[in-house]
């Protein structure tokens, strides 16, 4: 039935089948001239913990020579706090909950499909002649992962693994996952396959993390992932370099979602949503540049169509953040006043939560404020070695009263920050007499995104949506 009201929502948003057609005027595949190339490159669950963002302690000298060779974006977003949520509206250039897709790893039994007029934007790509990869033949002593993990039933989103697949000539779309920044056994060793490995005295930890040795190595073995990722990403220039593709190429380099650390990951703190965001493309962006511009991740399917030369669909929520002038250079351009992130049932837990985050303010909204922030989760149970070290503290009375916040029994409502005064996001001024009207324009600016964008999450999810695994641990059976 929700199917339905989706397809009902689409088309009374002017939406539906009559915009599906892809007509071939749509596209630019015969303009004259050398249409680019486009990698883009995702590293999984990261914040912008590199040194060319002012991170201490890593060294990340291949995508600081990215950086500078294009355009450096301190406040971009991913629409969720984690990768199949992200991943999909990434891929649709479409709010997850939109459309349905919301619910962390869901639908991969039941058929669901998209919605129309929405369609992968590999589509669109190869039906303007590029050849599209995922790639898993990364460069030398790299493999991409070939990661796609989309919250719906699909063919072919690719055209094949690596772009030295295609026709001689043709441009390529390539999309490329390192999943070396992903919790896993193979962080167990990071320290003895690097030359210069972080030092855990070294590395400064955000004030919600006991200073504790535990802590400190962990946070240390995190940021030598990303070392480590960062020779990935040198092996991989490199070899566009040695293929003579790096001046008609355009890099984008993006973590798919924020950091894999208590209070990061599945939640819509910065250390969740926030990701770095580096582009380059010779001739065509200039160097040396950092923009402060908010930008959405589903901003990038719009921007690398328009880059292409392919129209962008009307019904893509995502917007331009690039723009070209009259003599064909690029610049940011300054599209949102405010993004939208949202997180859902992430696994086996269950919640519901949406944020609204401008430059100066954070809104948040938890949906179930009785569920506390540390409800059951095996993946991080597992895999977290900071939640039972801050249970223990905690038990004991050692955590200060910011560290502490996260062991509450309950959430609040509602959470306001200043993140110009607290980019921790630690004092919450939902009940600040002097905030309520930030409260209040904040709380209508999501109440209207709702609303205007059909949020699903307001709707149970259906059982045979979830994996077996996970239904079993959410309903005892």
């Amino acid at each position: 039935m929700r199917t339905k009201n989706r397809r009902d929502f689409l088309k009374a948003a002017g939406l539906g089948a009559a915009a599906v057609a892809l007509p071939r005027a749509l596209f630019a595949a015969e303009t004259p001239g050398n249409r680019p190339n486009i990698l883009w490159i995702l590293s999984e669950d990261i914040s912008p913990d590199l040194s060319c963002y002012g991170v201490p302690a890593v060294q990340t000298p291949n995508l600081d020579k990215l950086a500078a060779q294009g355009i450096r974006f301190t406040r971009a977003f991913t629409t969720a706090p984690v990768c199949s949520a992200s991943r999909s509206a990434m891929i649709t250039g479409m709010f997850q909950t939109t459309v349905g897709i919301h619910n962390h790893r869901s639908h991969r039994d039941d058929g669901y499909t998209l919605p129309e007029p929405v369609r992968l934007i590999t589509d669109y790509f190869r039906q303007a002649g590029y050849f599209t990869a995922n790639v898993k033949t990364a460069a030398p002593g790299v493999a991409g992962s070939g990661k796609t993990d989309f919250n719906f039933k699909f063919k072919k989103p690719f055209d094949g693994t690596d772009w030295n697949q295609r026709k001689t000539g043709q441009p390529f779309f390539a999309q490329l996952s390192i999943s070396m920044t992903h919790r896993g056994g193979h962080w167990k060793n990071l320290r003895q396959k690097l030359d210069n490995p972080v030092d855990p005295a070294a590395v400064k930890l955000p004030p919600y993390y006991p200073d504790h040795p535990v802590a400190r190595e962990d946070w240390a073995t995190y940021l030598n992932s990303i070392q480590m990722m960062d020779q990935y990403v040198g092996k991989i220039l490199k070899r566009l370099d040695d293929e003579a593709l790096a001046d008609n190429t355009v890099v984008i380099f993006i973590g798919d979602h924020g950091r894999c650390h208590v209070r990061g990951k599945q939640w819509l703190y910065d250390g969740g949503i926030h990701i770095p965001m580096i582009v380059r493309w010779p001739g065509k962006l200039d160097a040396k540049q950092v923009c402060d511009n908010l930008v959405s991740a589903i901003d990038i399917s719009a921007t690398i169509l328009q880059i292409a030369g392919i129209e962008p669909p009307k019904h893509l929520e995502g917007k331009l953040f690039l723009e070209s002038d009259r003599d064909g250079v690029w610049k940011p351009a300054d599209v949102h006043d405010y993004i939208i992130a949202a997180r859902d049932r992430c696994d086996e837990t269950v919640d519901r939560i949406r944020c609204v985050r401008t430059k100066q303010y954070k809104y948040i909204r938890n949906f179930m404020p009785e569920r506390p922030y540390t409800q059951r989760n095996d993946y991080k149970e597992r895999s977290y070695p900071m939640l039972p070290l801050m249970r223990k503290l905690h038990a004991q009375g050692k955590l200060t009263a910011v560290q502490a916040l996260f062991m509450a029994p309950r959430r609040p409502d509602e959470e306001l920050y200043d993140l110009t005064k607290d980019p921790w996001e630690i004092n919450n001024l939902a009940a600040s007499p002097q905030h309520q009207a930030t409260l209040k324009t904040m709380r209508g600016i999501l109440d209207k995104w709702i609303a205007d964008t059909g949020d699903m999450g307001q709707y149970p999810e259906e059982p045979s949506a979830i994996t077996e695994r996970d239904r079993i641990r959410i309903y005892g059976k």
